[in-house]
């Protein structure tokens, strides 16, 4: 049996730009190990940081980010860490929720089913969601390092790779694109 899900193709890797937003009212630039995790991986892979920030837990704070970075035609996708649990201050999904064209609800569902082998049914906890959003590709992970991790290296970095068979969302940017 073939292992089609990981297949690559031999066209030319395709590096796209990357916006970063960690959301959190304590990390610091020094302190924040999820999103060194999201850079490391990203740039490990062949793509490029655009930008980078943190921001507290306000949806109108992280809304108006948000769509800076979806209104930078120079940003191909958003990867925020963090806000995406179940408690007050998480409001990731909240803030995402207006400016969503077309969502992914498999990325969330993947992400869950991945997770379950690793931390059991804590993972219902976890309101990982990816969209699209007027022409950008926008992930929400959890805060941890670990599902940081597993959301990257299992899901977002092989659909980030325009080699990546039997598809991509790498390749469906530019039709993406057009449409907005």
């Amino acid at each position: 049996m073939s292992n089609v899900h990981s297949a690559t193709d031999s066209k030319a890797f395709i590096p796209l730009a990357l916006a970063i937003l960690t959301v959190s009212d304590t990390r610091t630039p020094e302190t924040d190990k999820s999103g060194d995790k999201i850079a490391e991986l990203a740039l490990a892979a062949g793509h490029q940081i655009a930008a980078r920030c943190i921001l507290p837990d306000t949806a109108e704070t992280l809304r108006q980010q948000m769509q800076s970075w979806i209104s930078d035609l120079t940003i191909d996708v958003i990867v925020a860490t963090g806000g995406t649990g179940v408690t007050g201050r998480d409001v990731t999904p909240e803030a995402l929720a207006p400016l969503i064209s077309k969502s992914i609800p498999g990325f969330g569902e993947l992400f869950r089913m991945l997770s379950y082998e690793e931390i059991g049914t804590s993972t219902i906890q976890s309101r990982a969601e990816a969209a699209i959003c007027t022409g950008t590709i926008v992930f929400l992970l959890p805060g941890s390092t670990g599902g940081v991790r597993l959301g990257m290296e299992a899901i977002i970095i092989p659909q980030l790779d325009n080699r990546h068979r039997p598809c991509n969302l790498s390749e469906l940017l530019p039709r993406i694109r057009h449409e907005h």
